[in-house]
Protein backbone atom coordinates (compact mmCIF):
# COMPACT_ATOMS: atom_id res chain seq x y z
CA UNK A 1 0.00 0.00 0.00
CA UNK A 2 1.29 3.59 -1.06
CA UNK A 3 0.05 6.76 0.24
CA UNK A 4 -1.56 7.59 -3.08
CA UNK A 5 -3.84 4.55 -2.42
CA UNK A 6 -5.59 6.09 0.24
CA UNK A 7 -9.39 7.49 -0.51
CA UNK A 8 -9.05 10.86 0.44
CA UNK A 9 -12.80 11.93 -0.28
CA UNK A 10 -12.82 15.87 -1.70
CA UNK A 11 -16.72 17.05 -1.39
CA UNK A 12 -18.00 20.76 -0.51
CA UNK A 13 -18.20 19.41 3.24
CA UNK A 14 -14.76 17.96 3.38
CA UNK A 15 -13.04 21.01 2.26
CA UNK A 16 -15.24 22.90 4.62
CA UNK A 17 -13.90 21.03 7.17
CA UNK A 18 -10.44 21.31 6.33
CA UNK A 19 -10.98 25.10 6.20
CA UNK A 20 -12.44 25.22 9.48
CA UNK A 21 -9.58 22.84 11.45
CA UNK A 22 -6.84 25.25 9.57
CA UNK A 23 -8.52 28.37 10.79
CA UNK A 24 -8.79 27.07 14.39
CA UNK A 25 -6.32 24.33 15.28
CA UNK A 26 -2.40 25.22 15.27
CA UNK A 27 -0.73 23.73 12.96
CA UNK A 28 0.31 20.83 15.65
CA UNK A 29 -3.55 20.01 15.98
CA UNK A 30 -3.98 20.47 12.32
CA UNK A 31 -1.68 17.87 11.46
CA UNK A 32 -3.19 15.25 14.05
CA UNK A 33 -6.02 15.74 12.56
CA UNK A 34 -5.16 14.70 8.94
CA UNK A 35 -2.94 12.02 10.16
CA UNK A 36 -6.03 10.51 12.12
CA UNK A 37 -8.10 10.56 9.10
CA UNK A 38 -4.86 8.72 7.07
CA UNK A 39 -3.96 6.21 9.74
CA UNK A 40 -7.76 5.41 9.57
CA UNK A 41 -8.53 5.09 6.09
CA UNK A 42 -4.79 3.16 5.36
CA UNK A 43 -6.08 0.23 8.20
CA UNK A 44 -9.77 0.36 6.79
CA UNK A 45 -8.02 -0.74 3.89
CA UNK A 46 -5.56 -3.23 4.90
CA UNK A 47 -8.27 -4.77 7.38
CA UNK A 48 -11.16 -4.34 4.98
CA UNK A 49 -13.00 -2.54 6.32
CA UNK A 50 -15.97 -0.48 5.05
CA UNK A 51 -16.50 2.96 5.65
CA UNK A 52 -17.81 6.39 4.94
CA UNK A 53 -15.04 8.54 3.63
CA UNK A 54 -16.64 11.76 3.68
CA UNK A 55 -18.02 11.03 7.31
CA UNK A 56 -14.86 10.19 8.63
CA UNK A 57 -12.96 12.48 7.39
CA UNK A 58 -15.16 15.55 8.45
CA UNK A 59 -15.06 14.11 12.07
CA UNK A 60 -11.47 13.47 12.08
CA UNK A 61 -11.26 17.51 11.13
CA UNK A 62 -13.63 18.42 13.49
CA UNK A 63 -12.76 15.57 16.75
CA UNK A 64 -10.48 17.85 18.58
CA UNK A 65 -12.04 21.22 17.72
CA UNK A 66 -13.46 21.37 21.18
CA UNK A 67 -10.01 21.66 22.69
CA UNK A 68 -9.69 25.42 20.92
CA UNK A 69 -10.81 28.20 23.20
CA UNK A 70 -13.63 29.43 20.67
CA UNK A 71 -14.75 26.11 21.33
CA UNK A 72 -14.25 24.91 24.84
CA UNK A 73 -16.82 24.50 27.16
CA UNK A 74 -16.58 24.39 31.15
CA UNK A 75 -19.40 22.21 31.51
CA UNK A 76 -18.96 19.47 28.99
CA UNK A 77 -16.00 16.78 27.58
CA UNK A 78 -14.16 18.78 24.35
CA UNK A 79 -15.53 15.56 22.60
CA UNK A 80 -19.03 16.46 23.25
CA UNK A 81 -18.62 20.03 22.85
CA UNK A 82 -16.65 19.00 19.62
CA UNK A 83 -19.52 16.63 18.79
CA UNK A 84 -22.35 19.51 19.25
CA UNK A 85 -19.89 22.09 16.88
CA UNK A 86 -19.84 18.78 14.14
CA UNK A 87 -23.60 19.40 14.27
CA UNK A 88 -23.85 22.52 13.76
CA UNK A 89 -21.18 22.22 10.95
CA UNK A 90 -22.79 19.50 9.36
CA UNK A 91 -26.18 20.94 9.24
CA UNK A 92 -25.03 24.34 6.99
CA UNK A 93 -23.16 21.91 5.31
CA UNK A 94 -27.08 20.49 3.84
CA UNK A 95 -26.64 16.88 6.09
CA UNK A 96 -29.69 15.58 7.18
CA UNK A 97 -30.27 15.12 10.76
CA UNK A 98 -29.66 11.44 10.98
CA UNK A 99 -25.93 12.01 9.22
CA UNK A 100 -25.42 15.15 10.93
CA UNK A 101 -26.04 13.06 14.72
CA UNK A 102 -23.31 9.93 12.85
CA UNK A 103 -20.52 13.10 12.79
CA UNK A 104 -21.70 13.78 16.36
CA UNK A 105 -21.55 10.18 17.41
CA UNK A 106 -18.34 9.53 16.17
CA UNK A 107 -16.17 12.44 17.06
CA UNK A 108 -17.71 11.46 21.02
CA UNK A 109 -16.53 8.24 20.12
CA UNK A 110 -13.07 8.88 19.46
CA UNK A 111 -12.48 8.93 23.22
CA UNK A 112 -14.31 5.87 24.33
CA UNK A 113 -11.80 2.43 25.25
CA UNK A 114 -13.42 1.06 21.87
CA UNK A 115 -15.51 1.11 19.70
CA UNK A 116 -17.11 -2.25 17.84
CA UNK A 117 -16.22 -1.87 14.29
CA UNK A 118 -19.06 -3.98 13.35
CA UNK A 119 -21.65 -0.99 14.96
CA UNK A 120 -20.10 2.01 14.14
CA UNK A 121 -17.08 1.41 11.75
CA UNK A 122 -16.50 4.88 11.37
CA UNK A 123 -16.41 5.99 15.09
CA UNK A 124 -13.91 2.23 15.58
CA UNK A 125 -11.73 3.81 12.64
CA UNK A 126 -11.46 7.08 14.50
CA UNK A 127 -11.06 5.80 17.89
CA UNK A 128 -8.35 3.77 16.81
CA UNK A 129 -6.44 6.56 14.72
CA UNK A 130 -6.18 9.07 17.31
CA UNK A 131 -4.82 6.79 19.84
CA UNK A 132 -2.17 5.72 17.35
CA UNK A 133 -1.12 9.23 16.66
CA UNK A 134 -1.62 10.30 20.08
CA UNK A 135 -0.67 7.44 22.49
CA UNK A 136 1.37 5.25 19.44
CA UNK A 137 -1.00 2.17 20.28
CA UNK A 138 -0.74 -0.24 17.29
CA UNK A 139 0.94 2.03 15.13
CA UNK A 140 2.80 -1.12 13.81
CA UNK A 141 -0.33 -2.22 11.95
CA UNK A 142 0.11 0.53 9.38
CA UNK A 143 2.29 -0.44 6.65
CA UNK A 144 5.58 1.30 7.44
CA UNK A 145 5.71 2.95 3.89
CA UNK A 146 2.54 4.57 4.07
CA UNK A 147 3.74 5.33 7.50
CA UNK A 148 6.93 7.36 6.39
CA UNK A 149 5.31 9.15 4.11
CA UNK A 150 2.39 10.37 6.47
CA UNK A 151 4.81 11.63 8.65
CA UNK A 152 6.88 13.42 6.45
CA UNK A 153 4.21 14.98 4.33
CA UNK A 154 2.32 15.95 7.65
CA UNK A 155 4.78 15.98 10.48
CA UNK A 156 4.09 15.56 14.37
CA UNK A 157 5.67 19.35 15.08
CA UNK A 158 4.63 19.93 19.10
CA UNK A 159 1.52 17.86 18.78
CA UNK A 160 3.49 15.48 21.91
CA UNK A 161 3.90 18.72 24.06
CA UNK A 162 0.61 20.63 22.86
CA UNK A 163 -1.87 17.74 23.36
CA UNK A 164 -0.31 16.46 26.84
CA UNK A 165 -0.56 20.82 27.96
CA UNK A 166 -4.84 20.55 26.64
CA UNK A 167 -5.64 16.77 27.71
CA UNK A 168 -3.91 17.46 31.19
CA UNK A 169 -5.76 21.17 31.50
CA UNK A 170 -8.94 19.17 30.28
CA UNK A 171 -8.66 16.30 32.87
CA UNK A 172 -8.17 18.87 35.98
CA UNK A 173 -11.02 20.89 34.70
CA UNK A 174 -13.44 18.27 33.73
CA UNK A 175 -12.28 14.66 36.44
CA UNK A 176 -15.24 12.58 35.48
CA UNK A 177 -14.66 12.69 31.80
CA UNK A 178 -12.76 10.31 29.72
CA UNK A 179 -10.06 12.97 29.73
CA UNK A 180 -9.39 12.83 33.38
CA UNK A 181 -9.69 8.86 33.12
CA UNK A 182 -6.81 9.26 30.97
CA UNK A 183 -4.59 11.32 32.69
CA UNK A 184 -4.89 9.62 36.13
CA UNK A 185 -4.20 6.58 33.93
CA UNK A 186 -0.79 7.55 33.25
CA UNK A 187 -1.54 8.87 29.47
CA UNK A 188 1.43 11.91 29.40
CA UNK A 189 3.71 8.58 29.69
CA UNK A 190 2.36 7.28 26.47
CA UNK A 191 2.33 10.18 24.65
CA UNK A 192 5.98 11.11 25.42
CA UNK A 193 6.84 7.16 24.37
CA UNK A 194 5.03 7.19 21.27
CA UNK A 195 7.30 5.48 18.94
CA UNK A 196 6.05 7.95 15.99
CA UNK A 197 8.33 10.41 17.88
CA UNK A 198 11.25 8.18 17.84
Amino acid sequence: MKFDDLVIPDTPACRGALEVATRYHSPSLLNHSIRAYLWAAAYAQDNGIAFDAELLYVSAMLHDIGLVAEFDSHTVPFEEAGGHVAWVFCAGAGWSPERRLRACEVIIRHMWEEVPATEDPEGHLLELSTGMDISGRRTDEIPEGVRKEVLERYPRLEIAKEFGVCISEQGARKPSSFAGQFVRAGIADRIARNPLDA
